[in-house]
């Protein structure tokens, strides 16, 4: 079945957008083991669902900034070293204002701007974040709006967050696509009425036990030739 062009695209932002590898030097900067860095962002999503989960909300910033406290001790920093713990938080944290958008977003984002769709973020974190990639991109200005889950009162992948994004940008379900980099993301988008883009970098098997995305691709330039050719460069999946 061919790929119909959605009105309006919603991004998510860390590691759908923004490249979060050099995050990995930050915490080797501050003597801990560098892998740390992906447990670090899986334990602040799995608290940030987990609040959500019972009808709470934090902000991105507070959770990730005590889980970098909680395994920087963890990792041998001396928890009575205040100053020194704080600084190294800090350098952590700071990270995500150095990040830069993956090699493949600037073209795909401009080639999807182009065909005349919408274009907006939704984003578990802060629209500051946000904002400074897209700025550091030179690809703001192809975006309507920068949304954050702060706003709709619950992270995603609750549906009240994708609702939010819906009324923000005056749109119906089906007439939207979020496109993620997270299974998890994209299952919640589907629950909630979207349509979907699983955008598969690695190469990796989507999870069986999540709504399967509409479509999947290696990049956001196939997504982009995707939606303008009705799905050949993207992989329409089984049954949807």
């Amino acid at each position: 079945m061919p790929l119909a062009t959605p009105q309006v695209v919603v991004f998510d932002v860390n590691e759908t957008l923004s490249d979060m590898t050099p995050l990995r030097a930050r915490w080797e900067a501050v003597g801990a083991p560098p892998h740390l860095a992906q447990q670090w962002f899986a334990e602040v999503l799995r608290d940030g669902f987990a609040l959500a989960a019972a009808g709470a909300q934090e902000d991105f910033a507070t959770i990730a900034a005590d889980v970098a406290r909680r395994l920087l001790v963890g990792a041998g920093r001396d928890a009575g070293a205040g100053q020194d713990l704080d600084a190294a938080v800090a350098h952590v944290m700071g990270g995500f204002a150095a990040l830069e958008v993956h090699p493949d977003v600037a073209d795909g984002i401009r080639a999807l701007h182009d065909l005349g769709i919408r274009l907006v973020t939704l984003t578990n974190g802060a629209t500051t974040v946000a904002d400074r990639l897209l700025q550091g991109a030179d690809l703001r200005d192809r975006f309507e709006q920068l949304l954050s889950v702060s706003d709709a009162g619950l992270w995603k992948p609750a549906a009240q967050a994708y609702r939010h994004a819906l009324d923000a940008c005056g749109v119906s379900a089906t007439e939207a696509m979020l496109v993620a980099v997270h299974p998890w993301d994209v299952d919640g988008a589907s629950r909630a009425g979207l349509r979907t883009a699983w955008v598969s970098r690695t190469g990796g098997r989507y999870p069986a036990y999540f709504r399967a995305p509409d479509v999947t691709v290696g990049s956001l330039v196939e997504l982009a030739q995707a939606v303008t050719r009705g799905g050949p460069a993207g992989h329409p999946s089984p049954g949807r």
